[in-house]
């Protein structure tokens, strides 16, 4: 079987996918932040703070990832 190398496009929008999901986390917590504020539903409120959670959490990794590779 002959194997099929991975176009550069690809390769390109896979190098910026940790920080383009980092970013999408942010802006679906502020959403639901701003939802839970709006209609004063408590579940949205947790939800947006569990997003927040994650967002940090994955920002810091992504720092310390940034940090320990650069060459």
């Amino acid at each position: 079987m002959e194997k099929k190398s991975i176009p550069a496009w690809r390769l390109t929008i896979l190098g910026r996918l940790d920080t383009t999901l980092i970013l999408f986390e942010l802006v679906l917590s502020v959403i639901f932040i701003l939802v839970a504020y709006l209609t004063g539903n408590i579940y949205f409120r947790g939800v947006g703070v569990g997003l927040i959670i994650a967002w940090v959490t994955s920002a810091i990794a992504y720092l310390f990832k940034k940090k320990m590779v650069k060459p």
